[in-house]
């Protein structure tokens, strides 16, 4: 499969390994964009967007990116705090007076950033759709009992980070999370990273596909040793699957679910439009003018706030606020100081502000979602050629 676009002879690794990937790895689509100091010095794509190879992968091609979202939408929660709109040791319940209930009244917004608020999920069923509608989603998670003390201990809030976020950034600024992104900062940059995709899009937005079997797994590791597994398949439904479609199976290429704002897990960008927002956090928050946080905030956002084993995954995570932080099992380059956010399937996006630089990778062929081959292959490209 040809590769197509610009890269500097310098990292002439990136595009052996972005060959490799199609060839080796089972890559239908993607696109990768790194840059230094703001300068792209890869800017790659090749492949196929649809599973009947009939659309062919273009610079302009918008997928779904799942969890990357996640970093972007943390920069809308973190950009009001700058602003003094929101502080982020005040109690969620100051600005969401229901999200009190059932012992949430303490649940600050920085428990919810660092994934330590005990909401991954939602206990009772949820009907089919029912993450299209944000008022719903919201009225279920206020209403929902902490499934830890929160703050005591971290587990990845997998589906509800998002609704949770967007609920604030509604309550604290009066409009979604997807409006505040694009007038505020992906507008500004030039970078294409949306929620909400209108039909108007459809032709260049990319199938996703997921691995059947890799899916069903998704949850494999969920309960300890010794807990029951009943209680562990209850949980792991409860987190991924309430309601039905939420983690993007079986919905992530219909209409409804692009134009929809699901912040944890409906992203859809471009590998320029993820580094573009990653080159201006690289730079200590500023780019061609454009400023998407003070140096300050990303230092706060970017020092560990929850480590160790994680009660949802049951694996090792770190946290910052709102960004996934480097950590061995799961490497964001060489520097002990990078952070970003990797989404399900493989695809990613990060910073190193030692190195000043950015990282995008999309891609539309799900691998696996822990410790990913192709964008390991990727990453470590990047830096045999620093």
């Amino acid at each position: 499969m040809p590769v197509h676009g610009h890269c500097d002879p310098r990292f002439a690794a990136l595009r052996e390994a972005l060959e490799q990937n199609f060839a080796e790895r089972g890559e239908l689509g993607a696109a990768l964009t790194v840059s230094v100091d703001g300068k792209p010095v890869a800017d790659l794509w090749g492949g196929w967007a649809d599973e009947a190879r009939t659309r062919e992968w273009t610079p302009d091609t918008l997928v779904n990116v799942f969890s990357v979202g996640k970093a972007m939408a943390s920069i809308c929660l973190l950009r009001l705090v700058e602003r003094g709109r929101i502080e982020l040791d005040a109690p969620v319940a100051a600005r969401w007076p229901q999200f009190a209930a059932r012992g949430k009244e303490a649940v600050t917004l920085r428990m919810v950033l660092a994934h330590r608020a005990g909401l991954p999920g939602v206990s009772r069923p949820l009907p089919d759709g029912a993450m299209y509608d944000l008022g719903l989603m919201s009225a279920a998670l206020a209403d929902e009992g902490p499934w830890w003390e929160p703050g005591t201990a971290h587990g990845y809030h997998v589906n509800s980070f998002g609704f949770l976020l967007a609920e604030i950034v509604r309550r604290v600024s009066g409009e979604s999370i997807g409006e505040m992104f694009e007038r505020e900062v992906g507008g500004p940059l030039g970078a294409e990273f949306h929620w909400g995709i209108g039909p108007q899009e459809d032709d260049r937005v990319a199938e996703f596909l997921f691995d059947a079997m890799a899916s069903r797994r998704a949850g494999e590791g969920l309960a300890g040793p010794g807990e029951d597994e009943r209680d562990r398949r209850e949980a792991l439904r409860r987190i991924y699957f309430n309601p039905p479609g939420i983690s993007g199976l079986g919905t992530v290429n219909t209409r409804a679910w692009r134009a929809a704002q699901i912040a944890s897990t409906n992203g859809h960008g471009t590998a320029r439009g993820v580094a573009r927002v990653y080159g201006a956090l690289a730079r200590g928050g500023t780019i061609d003018g454009v400023r998407v946080l003070d140096a300050e905030t990303i230092e706060r956002a970017t020092a560990e706030q929850s480590a160790g084993p994680d009660l949802v995954l049951h694996r090792p995570t770190r946290f910052g606020l709102g960004f996934q932080l480097t950590q061995p099992e799961r490497p964001l380059g060489a520097s002990p100081r990078s952070f970003g956010h990797f989404g399900a399937g493989g695809s990613l996006g990060f910073a190193d502000p030692d190195e000043r630089l950015a990282f995008g990778y999309v891609m539309n062929r799900a691998g696996p979602r822990w410790q990913n081959p192709r964008n390991r292959a990727l990453v470590d490209a990047v830096y045999s050629s620093l």
